[in-house]
């Protein structure tokens, strides 16, 4: 698997293992097949893996590979992998955040993963009218002086607010934004700021939690209440390009384009999103070692100024997403806003 230097002297896998699925909401975990599969993925070259505080479990379970394999490392039988996190404060907790409360969310992340040194932690903010953002990726930033994160990243932030941090002196060295082919936005809004300040691009949404696939080419559109919470929230960004008609219209260029280099949709979606400027890698949630195959296809070839001119002609019919990174979702009284889960550490 390609890799990439997201910072001076670190390396990362080009595809990144996404760790959402295996908080439970797509569906039963086996633990076991879980870390057996982890395994299979680092022997695939992808080495790095993407979770969050607020993912149930899947720090743990991370932790549990981690130790499982540890001789295994040490060998360099399996080789090193790069563990990225988030933090992510509550919404009812932002007005009140302390640097005590952020550094305990930091050592809780250690703890469940079993490491001494976060590689990186992507920093999340609900809601920018409330005020402590910058605060709290200052917090971060003295974190890693201290020795308990390496590279300090954000997640969703637009340019605007990005920025603040940056003069703040905040170290930012990569924004997780959602991108894809139906979901544009980063490049309205972050090439500015990514080309002046070297900040990566680490993409989720790639595939659009599966839409972006030969599953649904020439089918219906599918009608709430969706198997998973993925499936509902790239529905609302299918709408927002327009009618299902279109979609199908872009699917049938995709296909065409993967006929042409022997791969599915899927692959063609992701390497379109590996190709655009600025983007570092695409973390994409594959539930287990069975999509590796399609994944490894990632090597095997390039999307040419022709393929990239037809997938430009059907973005060009597209009535949105329209705006900066991030600002439907940050509407809580939106459709898009609705459907999150604001306080999901509450619980720990």
């Amino acid at each position: 698997m390609q890799r990439i230097e997201l910072a001076p002297g670190y390396s990362i896998s080009r595809v990144l293992k996404g760790g959402w699925h295996l908080a439970g909401g797509h569906g039963q975990i086996d633990p076991v097949q879980a870390i057996e599969d982890m395994k299979a993925f680092v022997e695939a070259g992808i080495t790095t893996f993407d979770c969050a505080d607020i993912y149930t479990g899947v720090e743990e379970l991370i932790g549990r590979f981690l130790k499982q394999y540890k001789d295994a490392f040490q060998a360099g039988d399996l080789s090193p992998v790069q563990i990225h996190t988030k933090y992510v404060p509550d919404y009812n907790a932002l007005p009140t955040l302390t640097k005590a409360q952020t550094e305990a969310v930091i050592d809780r992340s250690l703890k469940r993963l079993g490491i001494a040194q976060l590689d990186l932690v992507q920093f999340h903010w609900w809601d920018f009218n409330i005020p402590g953002y910058v605060e709290a990726a200052g917090h971060l930033a003295d974190l890693q002086k201290a020795g308990k994160i390496r590279h300090v990243g954000v997640t969703n932030f637009d340019a605007a607010h990005l920025n603040e941090l940056l003069e703040a002196g905040v170290p930012v060295v990569s924004n997780q934004v959602q991108y894809s082919i139906l979901d544009r936005r980063p490049a309205s809004d972050l090439y500015p700021l990514c080309e002046k300040h070297n900040i990566a691009l680490l993409c989720f949404g790639s595939v659009a939690g599966g839409f972006l696939t030969d599953r649904y080419l020439n089918s219906e559109a599918p009608q709430p209440p969706f198997e998973n919470r993925s499936l509902t929230k790239y529905k609302l960004i299918i709408e927002e390009n327009g009618d299902w008609d279109l979609f199908q219209a872009t699917l049938t260029v995709l296909r065409a384009i993967a006929d042409k280099h022997n791969v599915g949709i899927a692959e063609v979606a992701a390497q379109w999103v590996l190709q655009r400027p600025f983007v570092a890698g695409a973390i994409i949630g594959a539930r287990n070692q069975r999509h590796l195959n399609n994944l490894e296809k990632l090597n095997s070839f390039t999307l040419d100024q022709s393929d990239l001119d037809v997938i430009q002609q059907r973005i060009d019919q597209a009535q949105g997403p329209s705006g900066i990174v991030y600002a439907l979702e940050r509407d809580k009284t939106g459709k898009h806003g609705r459907i999150m889960k604001y306080n999901l550490n509450e619980k720990e």
